[in-house]
């Protein structure tokens, strides 16, 4: 099958048919593991933007602009010697930083994570749990 002319007919093709369709399109071979209804969103959106001027060019540097990634918000830096508290079902749990890892209650632990599973009994990420990225624990 050679190009199509409306996007409706893409509903009705087969996989060969879109690879093929693609090629043309794209000038390059479709992705091998994109599933049909995938191949299909994609052409359909090539061609309407082909076919109404392609992206208006404001919307093009909104999306560049926003295509770079925001750093992540870093874990500030944990000394020997700090604490840590929380306070979980009106119990506050207090968390101290050795040269190993953490202790809490008497206990040795490698990571944060561990001490906020042992406190909540779900899993959590340790350093949010306690308070120390990003959004607050509740």
């Amino acid at each position: 099958m050679t190009k199509t002319s409306d996007v409706a007919d893409l509903a009705v093709m087969g996989r060969s048919d879109l690879v093929t369709l693609w090629q043309q399109l794209f000038d390059q071979p479709a992705p091998a593991m994109l599933s049909q209804p995938f191949l299909r969103r994609f052409i359909a959106f090539e061609m309407q933007s082909r076919r109404h001027g392609r992206l208006p060019r404001q919307v093009k540097a909104t999306l560049e602009k926003g295509s770079g990634k925001k750093p992540r918000p870093t874990c500030p830096a944990l000394k020997p010697g700090g604490r840590l508290l929380r306070e979980w079902n009106s119990v506050t749990h207090v968390v101290d930083v050795t040269e190993d890892g953490f202790t809490w209650n008497g206990r040795s632990y490698r990571s944060l994570s561990a001490i906020a599973r042992e406190i909540s009994g779900a899993h959590w990420s340790g350093p949010r749990f306690l308070g120390l990225t990003g959004k607050a624990a509740k």
